[in-house]
């Protein structure tokens, strides 16, 4: 099973965390030239839209200017500062896409040995350590997509010698590629079936560098504190 985990873009300003939301406000108000015309439009109070003008203005310096007068009555514009931000945000946002949605891969399975909070999960895919909840029994255990590491079957490191205590070999079904990043979506192996999923993402380079592609073989390793397990037994 897979469960796929979204995430917001955000930048953190002397301790204010600017969002899309403040974003759009922004955008609203540097289109209509006026506060009170972005709240309507928004369908935001106008007072609470000025407070939080104030709160980024007190992190960032001015982010909007009152213009007075003309044909036009005066309005309001954005200061060079927010246009920045606003640059600023769209270029996280963009580099955050290619890994934006963050896969979880789930297996359910039995407790077994234990050493401390560690403990040797049974599944289907085979044996995983992992972080456990004391005194568990049955548990799920979720490995994040961004924590695997993939590599070739003759290269694979050896387990005693690195903190990648997790190893599977596993074959290639799909790749979903982004700007930088690939999606790579693996059937591990267990006495010859192939029924279980390991998600992971990887570099385009590095995509590149194993030829991964359907049918390519190759081992997934991750380490026991990338595996976290949830009871799902009624024990207190």
């Amino acid at each position: 099973m897979s469960i796929e985990k979204g995430y917001r873009t955000t930048l953190s300003v002397d301790g204010v965390t600017i969002d899309r939301r403040d974003v759009e406000m922004l955008e609203a108000i540097d289109e209509y030239g006026s506060m009170h015309r972005a709240a309507e439009e928004l369908g935001r109070s106008y007072a609470r839209l000025q407070n939080r003008v104030v709160e980024i203005e007190e992190a960032v310096g001015s982010i909007t200017e009152r213009q007075r007068g003309g044909s036009g009555g005066g309005g309001t514009e954005l200061t060079e500062t927010a246009r920045e931000l606003r640059r600023q945000f769209e270029r996280h946002d963009a580099e955050l896409g290619g890994v934006a949605q963050v896969i979880e891969s789930v297996f359910t399975g039995t407790v077994g040995e234990r050493t401390g909070e560690l403990a040797t999960v049974d599944t289907p895919a085979g044996q995983i350590v992992a972080l456990v909840p004391k005194n568990a029994t049955s548990v799920q255990v979720s490995v994040r997509s961004d924590a695997v590491v993939l590599t070739d079957p003759g290269g694979t490191p050896d387990p005693d010698r690195t903190s990648l205590r997790n190893s599977f070999t596993g074959t290639v079904t799909q790749t979903v590629p982004g700007d930088a990043i690939v999606r790579v979506t693996l059937a591990l192996e267990n006495d010859g079936d192939t029924d279980r999923e390991l998600q992971a993402l990887v570099t385009r380079a590095s995509a590149n560098s194993l030829k991964l592609e359907p049918g390519r073989e190759v081992v997934a390793s991750f380490k026991a504190t990338a595996a976290r397990a949830t009871r799902i037994d009624d024990e207190s």
